[in-house]
C-alpha cells in the first residue's frame, strides 16, 4: 500500500516568525495611520484645540482659588468670576510692569548695542581681517537687501493680521471655556463619558480622575519651577541691566513652561542682553548664573517636586518636547510633556497599575441616558462597581450599580472637584 505525501499549504511554508512580523506590521501601520489622521485633525482645528487646552490648564490652576472663595460663603458663579478677573488683573499688571521697564531701559540698551556694533566694525577694519570701509558698507547693503527680499513685507503684513485675528478668537474661546469648565466641569465630563459604551465608562472615569491629578501636579510644579527660574535669573540680571531685570524675569517665567528648551532659550536671551550692555566678562558671569539656576532646577526642584506624579524620565521629556516642536512648533513643545504625562498615567491604569490608589473608586458618574433592557440582561458597570440584573422595562442605572431617577449633582465627588 503506497503512501502519498501531501504537499504543504501556502501558510505552512511561511515561517512562524515571518507570519508574526506580518501580523504586527499591518496592525502597527493601521495604528500609525489612525494617529496621523488624529494629528492632522488637531492641526486643522488648532484654532479651537489650543484655546480649549489652555482653558483646561487655567481651570486646573483656578479651581483651588474658586473652592477657597466658596468656602468663604461666596456663590459658585461669583467665585468663578472673581477667580478669572483676578487672573486677568495679575497678568495685565505683569505685562504693564514689563512694558514700562522695557520702555525706560530700551534707549540705553539701544545706545549700548550701537556702540558695541561700532566697536565690532572697528575691529573688523583694524584687526587681522583688515576689511576697509567700502567692503564693510558693501557687505552691509547686501545683507540688508537679502533680508528685505526674503521677508516679503506684504505677505508678512497679511500673515500678521491673520495671526492677530486667530489670537483674538482663541482668547475668546479660552475665556468662554474656562468659565464653563469652572462652573460645570463635572457635568461636561459626565456627558463625555456617557458617550462611551457602558462597559467602558467606569474605567474611563477612574482613569480620567487620575489623569487630572497628574495634570494638576504638572501645572503646580511648572509654575513653581518657572517662578524659581525667573527670580534667580532676574536677580542675576539686576547687577548688570537693572532696568531690564523685570522683563527678563517675566520672559524666563513664561519660557520655563516649555521644559528644557524654554529654559535654554530664555537663558541665552538674558546672556545676550548682558553681552550687549556690559561686554564679554559680564556676559560670562551672567551665563554662570543662568547655568547655576538651571542646574538647581534640573537636579533639585524637578525630581523633588514632580516625584511619582509625573514619572517621565528626562530622556523621555527631551524626546517628547522635540517631537512636539517638530509636529506643532512652540504649541507642540508647550503641551507635549503634560499630554505625555497624562497618557502615561491613564494607560498604566488601564493595564492594572494605579498610580493613585488613595483616590479609590467610590466616585461614580450617573448614566444620563435611559436604556431599554431585555429580560435577564446583565449590566456591568466596570471596575470597582457592582453588577445589576434587570428584569425588563426601562431602567436608569448609575455606574455604581444603583438605580437612580435623576443624575447626580455635577459637583458630586470625593473632593468636590470639577472635571
Amino acid at each position: 500500500m503506497s503512501s502519498e505525501r501531501t504537499s504543504p499549504s501556502g501558510a505552512d511554508t511561511v515561517p512562524l516568525s515571518v507570519r508574526a512580523a506580518a501580523s504586527w506590521s499591518w496592525r502597527v501601520l493601521l495604528i500609525a495611520a489612525a494617529v496621523a489622521g488624529f494629528l492632522w485633525l488637531l492641526a486643522a482645528l488648532k484654532t479651537i484645540v489650543v484655546p480649549v487646552a489652555i482653558a483646561l490648564l487655567v481651570t486646573i490652576l483656578l479651581a483651588p482659588v474658586r473652592r477657597t472663595l466658596q468656602r468663604w460663603h461666596l456663590g459658585k458663579g461669583l467665585a468663578t468670576a472673581l477667580s478669572i478677573i483676578g487672573l486677568i488683573v495679575l497678568v495685565g499688571g505683569l505685562i504693564t510692569l514689563a512694558g514700562t521697564s522695557i520702555v525706560s531701559g530700551f534707549q540705553d540698551l539701544a545706545d549700548q548695542a550701537v556702540e558695541g556694533f561700532r566697536q565690532f566694525t572697528t575691529w573688523l577694519a583694524e584687526g587681522p581681517l583688515k576689511l576697509d570701509s567700502e567692503q564693510l558698507s558693501q557687505y552691509g547693503q547686501q545683507l540688508q537687501g537679502s533680508l528685505v527680499e526674503s521677508s516679503g513685507l506684504v505677505s508678512g503684513a497679511l500673515g500678521a493680521a491673520t495671526t492677530v485675528g486667530h489670537v483674538f478668537v482663541g482668547a475668546l474661546i479660552a475665556l468662554f471655556c474656562t468659565i464653563f469648565f469652572l462652573l460645570d466641569g463635572r457635568t461636561i465630563w459626565t456627558w463625555l463619558v456617557n458617550l462611551l459604551p457602558v462597559r467602558a465608562r467606569e474605567n474611563v472615569h477612574q482613569a480620567g480622575r487620575r489623569g487630572l491629578v497628574t495634570l494638576s501636579a504638572y501645572v503646580r510644579t511648572q509654575i513653581l519651577v518657572a517662578f524659581v527660574d525667573a527670580v534667580g535669573i532676574g536677580i542675576g540680571s539686576v547687577f548688570f541691566v537693572p532696568a531690564l531685570a523685570l522683563p527678563i524675569g517675566i520672559l524666563v517665567f513664561v519660557g520655563s513652561f516649555v521644559p528644557i528648551i524654554g529654559a535654554i532659550v530664555t537663558g541665552a536671551i538674558a546672556t545676550a542682553v548682558v553681552l550687549v550692555a556690559k561686554g564679554w566678562i559680564a556676559a560670562l558671569i551672567m551665563l554662570g548664573i543662568v547655568l547655576l539656576v538651571q542646574q538647581a532646577e534640573s537636579h533639585i526642584l524637578q525630581p523633588f517636586l514632580m516625584g511619582h506624579a509625573v514619572s517621565l524620565h528626562p530622556v523621555a521629556v527631551v524626546l517628547v518636547v522635540a517631537a512636539g516642536s517638530l509636529a506643532a512648533g512652540i504649541v507642540g513643545a508647550l503641551f507635549a510633556v503634560p499630554l505625555a504625562a497624562v497618557l502615561n498615567t491613564v494607560l498604566l491604569y488601564f493595564h492594572g497599575h494605579d498610580k493613585f490608589p488613595e483616590l479609590g473608586t467610590e466616585d461614580h458618574l450617573p448614566l444620563l441616558r435611559k436604556r431599554s433592557q431585555l429580560p435577564g440582561t446583565l449590566l456591568w458597570s466596570g471596575r470597582g462597581s457592582s453588577q445589576e440584573t434587570t428584569t425588563g422595562g426601562t431602567t436608569d442605572a448609575g455606574t455604581d450599580g444603583s438605580t437612580t431617577g435623576a443624575p447626580a449633582s455635577p459637583d458630586a465627588g470625593p473632593a468636590g472637584e470639577n472635571r
